[in-house]
């Protein structure tokens, strides 16, 4: 980052410079980096001292905790000693996450090579008149790392995206109608707390009964982890819209009523703005839920992900694998705070209020 000399900038531009600091404060927050502010006003020149003593909260206070736990994972860690050794330190797991990298650049130029030569032997037999023989067949190579990670994300937005589909009518039915609510409300009670190695078996047995087979568009263990990470997190989003609906201004009722509105009409001009503070809150919950869900699902499913790349390493049982399962704890933990703060950036954008 280029320092700009407040001498240079004359009263306009640096009050226009500041007043955009100001409005992107809030989206700095959403994005976690809370310290951007003081940071830029610290250089456009606003107060220092009051800008440091920002910084000093906002970002310094975060650095030294993050290198204090460092200092102590690094101390603690080799005096621990399991039957695959040492526990690695932070030192170890960077390593790990290093090789990590490397296999999946590697795996990816294997990909690269396997499909010229198919590319080329397809075209050579083009060329001889034999199209009838071209064949198009998908690398089958061990999946990367990042590939499992890609496999994990997917799955948890198809569970998120059938309990939203599920969890928001049911709650705006619940929240508009004593009746529903009283309906829904012990089955939600009971199956509220159940916990996703409960749900696994029997969505295995269901999944399996109802398929033909053969997998179809999705493999068999992706639906049956998908629909486990549906099974689990769909209650945050039901409770936090039931709450938001039936908790909307009296006088915003009875106003659809005066205007004689439609059912569809009040839940789309009058309750949905109105609840989708909590529902949004629910929604979070239910991603953070469904992202903790997953990883167990995975494991027990055998679907590729980083819950089957965890449980693999804890089979494999080598000297490198408490390292890699730790990389996977670590990308884990910085994928849940990632989709909590897009939940949250989404949530800046369409709703406007401090009710988070």
């Amino acid at each position: 980052m280029t320092a700009i000399d407040p001498t240079r900038l004359d009263s306009p531009r640096r009050a226009r410079a500041l007043s955009r600091i100001s409005k992107a404060d809030g989206w700095f927050k959403v994005l976690g980096l809370p310290f951007m502010t003081p940071l830029l006003r610290a250089i456009m020149g606003d107060s220092p001292r009051a800008q440091m003593k920002q910084l000093w909260i906002t970002l310094f206070v975060p650095i030294l905790s993050i290198l204090a736990f460092l200092i102590l994972w690094a101390t603690l860690a080799p005096q621990v000693q399991t039957s695959l050794g040492a526990v690695p330190g932070p030192v170890q797991v960077w390593q790990q996450a290093v090789t990590l990298h490397q296999d999946a650049l590697r795996e990816g130029e294997k990909e690269a090579a396997f499909n010229d030569r198919q590319d080329q032997r397809n075209a050579q037999l083009v060329a001889e008149g034999q199209a009838d023989k071209v064949k198009e067949r998908a690398y089958t190579g061990k999946p990367t790392y990042y590939q499992q990670i890609a496999t994990s994300i997917k799955t948890v937005f198809m569970g998120f995206l059938i309990g939203t589909m599920i969890a928001v009518p049911l709650g705006i039915a619940a929240g508009l109608s004593p009746t529903v609510n009283a309906a829904i409300n012990p089955l939600v009670q009971i199956f509220k707390p159940v916990s996703p190695l409960a749900w696994l078996p029997i969505v295995t047995m269901v999944v399996s009964a109802l398929s033909s087979g053969s997998d179809g568009l999705f493999a068999k263990s992706f639906i049956v982890s998908a629909i486990t990470v549906t099974l689990c997190s769909l209650w945050p989003t039901l409770i936090n819209t039931s709450l938001g609906v039936a908790s909307i201004d009296r006088d915003l009722v009875n106003v659809g009523r005066v205007l004689k509105l439609s059912p569809l009409t009040k839940v789309r001009r009058l309750v949905l703005p109105s609840a989708l503070p909590l529902i949004f809150t629910g929604l979070r919950l239910s991603l953070g839920v469904g992202w903790m869900v997953l990883i167990a699902a995975e494991m027990l499913a055998q679907n590729p992900g980083l819950g089957k790349f965890v449980w693999d390493e804890f089979q494999n049982g080598s000297s490198d694998s408490l390292a890699r399962i730790m990389v996977a704890v670590l990308t884990i933990g910085l994928i849940g705070f990632l989709l909590d703060r897009m939940m949250f950036a989404i949530q800046q954008l369409i709703t406007f209020s401090d009710k988070r």
